[in-house]
């Protein structure tokens, strides 16, 4: 499943401010463990419910553009994960919702 988080706030120190961001996740079930993934931050994380998945992700994001910020990487790091700065934003990478069929071998 691929949603799209509700909004939230990152830490943007660069710009000394607070950024509104959208990110799109795919959400799926692992065992008895929701997982949220972002391509766009390459992060992901896991909740015994899907609320408590969310939240622990909007924080370990957070957390990782901090840590980013604080070792001065944060624009390498973003800019090798497809992010573009636009007046003077940083924007996520275009992440596709698009399936794709693959033929794979299975043991009979």
């Amino acid at each position: 499943m691929v949603d799209k988080l509700s909004s939230y706030d990152i830490i943007n120190k660069s710009m000394r401010k607070l950024a509104q961001i959208k990110l799109t996740i795919s959400i799926f079930k692992q065992g008895d463990r929701h997982v949220v993934y972002s391509p766009a931050l390459d992060l992901s994380t896991s909740g015994k419910t899907l609320e408590e998945a969310k939240r622990r992700f909007t924080e370990a994001a957070l957390f990782f553009v901090e840590e980013l910020d604080q070792a001065g990487t944060i624009r390498d790091v973003l800019q090798e994960l497809g992010w573009a700065e636009v007046n003077k934003q940083w924007v996520p990478p275009h992440v596709s919702d698009e399936a794709v069929e693959v033929r794979l071998p299975v043991s009979a």
